[in-house]
């Protein structure tokens, strides 16, 4: 007898943390969710961040409120997040490069790129676009290759700065079509693609939603598009790969969080990203933008993040690409 009622006395304590941890659980978000962007406002990551952002606050019935922290390459904004209290209500929306290049680049990261932080959903994919001056006497890829054989050290390209994605496109493609190029950074991506337009540089690699206006006024001249598969947007335009075999350069953007966030919140907040990501209109937004809508898991958006730590790591080493 004494043993079942210690037996009984288990189960009901059982039951009764049961019925005051399900409340818990369901009532998130109970309060205002901060939504960290590690750049400058009016940005594609901030844009980005600010549609989520509305639309969150719509279906998850509290707001959601945009904060930029900006400063060393998107480090501050992430560091804010990877030291809060994992618990949903601090969150950030990201560019790839500040956690898969960024700890290679820089020797006192204040966090680990990818283990301090949950993936909740891998948002998208930007289209990027080679591009030229049009004083360049090439129309397609194979052609800029040839002349760049013949005027070695001389062809310029610009970025955004060291270690950016538009650094990296170049300085890939340089290796694998086996040619000499000058690289010429600069800080940020509009000063890199006006000296392009202007002449002052002979080649950028930088987002579609930024060179599509400039490619139809005629000031710089599209070649290509850097993922190994063609872009919705840009179906007739070849990739880098159909010439370079081999070449696959994607910028991602994601949503996430501190390690250790309960698991029932971000398959929450998954399953209400990919819906916002995924509805008609929004997925016209993105299309216009040169962005293509990812429909991942947390798992996948997690595999994505270890494989690109590991092979923007190495790619760096094998480039010795350093900060200045």
């Amino acid at each position: 007898m004494r043993l079942l009622k210690c037996r009984l006395t288990s189960l009901a304590i059982a039951l009764l943390f049961a019925l005051v941890a399900a409340p818990v659980a369901a009532a998130y978000p109970d309060k205002p969710i901060r939504l960290i962007v590690p750049f400058s406002p009016g940005g594609t990551t901030d844009i980005l961040a600010r549609i989520l952002a509305s639309r969150l606050s719509t279906s998850l019935g509290q707001s959601v409120i945009v904060e930029n922290k900006p400063g060393a390459a998107g480090n501050i904004g992430a560091d804010a997040v990877a030291k809060a209290k994992p618990d949903g209500y601090t969150l950030l929306v990201d560019l790839m490069n500040t956690h898969v290049s960024n700890p290679a680049l820089y020797p006192d990261m204040p966090f680990k790129g990818v283990d301090d932080f949950t993936p909740i959903s891998l948002l998208g994919y930007v289209t990027t676009t080679m591009v030229i001056n049009p004083s360049v006497p090439a129309n397609n890829v194979a052609e800029f290759i040839a002349y760049a054989k013949a005027h070695p050290g001389k062809v310029t390209y610009a970025s955004a700065g060291v270690g950016s994605s538009t650094h990296l496109n170049a300085a890939v493609f340089a290796k694998m079509a086996g040619i000499e190029l000058l690289h010429v950074p600069y800080k940020g991506g509009a000063p890199a693609l006006q000296d392009t337009i202007a002449g002052r540089t002979d080649l950028l690699f930088t987002a579609a939603n930024i060179t599509l206006p400039q490619i139809k006024a005629g000031k710089v001249k599209l070649l290509a598009v850097t993922r190994n598969k063609r872009a919705a947007i840009l179906p007739d335009v070849p990739t880098v790969a159909e010439t370079v075999p081999g070449y696959n350069m994607a910028v991602w953007y994601g949503a996430l969080g501190p390690a250790g966030m309960p698991r029932e919140v971000v398959v929450r907040l998954n399953a209400e990203i990919n819906r916002i990501m995924n509805s008609a209109d929004l997925r016209k937004t993105m299309d216009d933008a040169g962005v293509e809508v990812a429909n991942d898991t947390p798992e996948q958006f997690g595999v994505v993040m270890h494989r690109d730590l590991a092979f923007y790591g190495k790619l760096l080493r094998e480039l010795n690409i350093k900060t200045e």
